[in-house]
This record gives structure tokens, C-alpha cells and sequence, in this order.
């Protein structure tokens, strides 16, 4: 479980291309690092597979290339990490799971001497989760959504997220992972499977 609060940004080293796996070799500079350890790349939890004090490493199977932007990473590409919650951690952001539901595409980014937003179309099937003012996490970035129109939503970035994420550098066109809030899910989810049923929603 992650919060979307992005402790620093990451570079792409190397990508080794295996028959099982693709493996993406980052930077770090944690001191405490474990093997097995849970940290979320770009909002996609993944497993350390290997690490030096300067170097970690990730194996990433064809089901998440698949569903995420972690395919499309080469090296010198600039990735948001975060290390899992511990119990009594403060949870500034949202509760996050690192299981990405889908990519969503930056449409436009929106400049003005008072705010910077990111326009971002989300997949059809994906839009009934989203809400005004709900939390969405895009690249691993924990967000509300400013405004929506169907399936595009709007998200307005504080100073601090420009500077500590890569979300400003994105370009037009880019695939953010996008995982959408876990409570609207289950909201939607457990509606859907009484409406199913037959039973009467109101």
C-alpha cells in the first residue's frame, strides 16, 4: 500500500530485455533497501530483485507491460518511486495499491501565470470511477481532480508537484499509469453486481 506522495524521482539506468521479463535497472539512494521490498515506479507496484548501494532492479512481466507505461521506459527516463507504508506512516496523500488500472492520455496541458493543468482522457471503461473532487494517482502522483467532462478530467498542479514530479515534462501524447480510487471502485463495483442481480438500487 502507497499514499501517492512522491518521495523523489528516479532515472531509467538500463533495460535488459529477458525472455520472462523485461528488467528496469534505476537509480536509487535509499540506505535500507531489502530484497523482496515493495516500491512503486511510476505508480506500479514492483518487487526488488536485485540492488547495489547505487542501483536497484526491477523484473517486469508481459501482464503489466501490457497495462502500464513501464514498457515504453528506456534508459535516461526520469520515473516517481515510492516506497510502501509502515504501519503509523502518515497517509498525506491517498490510499494507493500500486495495481494500475489502465493508461490514460495526456491531452493537454493547460499554462497560465496562476495554475497548470494536465488534461487527461481516461479509457471508457475506466471513467465510471472518476468523480469531481475524487482522488485519482497518475504515474504514481496522488491527485484530485479538478473538474471532468465524461471520460476527460482535469488536474490542477501545485508548484511543489511540478517541482518535485515529472509531470510538468510530460509531453502531449504521454501514457500515464492510472489507478483510480479504491473506494470509488468498490462503490461502483458492489452496485453494479446488485443491479445484477436484480436487486433494487437506489
Amino acid at each position: 500500500m502507497f499514499t501517492g506522495i512522491i518521495e523523489k524521482s528516479s532515472h531509467v539506468l538500463r533495460v535488459i530485455e529477458n525472455r520472462m521479463a523485461r528488467r528496469l535497472v534505476l537509480t536509487h539512494s535509499w540506505p535500507d533497501l531489502a530484497h523482496g521490498e515493495s516500491i512503486a515506479v511510476n505508480g506500479v507496484c514492483l518487487t526488488i530483485a536485485e540492488f547495489t548501494p547505487n542501483e536497484i532492479s526491477f523484473d517486469v512481466i508481459a501482464e503489466t507491460i501490457d497495462k502500464t507505461n513501464l514498457g515504453a521506459l528506456r534508459a535516461g527516463d526520469e520515473v516517481h518511486v515510492e516506497r510502501a507504508l509502515q504501519v503509523g506512516d502518515r497517509i498525506d496523500g491517498h490510499f494507493v495499491q500500486g495495481h494500475v488500472d489502465g493508461r490514460a492520455r495526456l491531452i493537454e496541458q493547460k499554462t497560465s501565470d496562476e495554475e497548470w493543468r494536465l488534461v487527461v482522457e481516461a479509457p471508457d471503461d475506466l471513467a465510471k470511477f472518476l468523480s469531481p473532487k475524487g482522488s485519482v494517482a497518475i504515474d504514481g502522483v496522488s491527485l484530485t481532480i479538478a473538474a471532468i467532462r465524461g471520460n476527460v478530467f482535469e488536474l490542477a498542479l501545485i508548484p511543489t508537484t511540478l517541482q518535485i514530479t515529472a509531470l510538468g515534462k510530460r509531453p502531449v501524447g504521454w501514457l500515464f499509469n492510472l489507478e483510480t480510487d479504491i473506494f470509488s471502485k468498490t462503490i461502483v463495483n458492489w452496485l453494479e453486481r446488485r443491479q445484477a442481480a436484480g436487486e433494487n438500487v437506489r
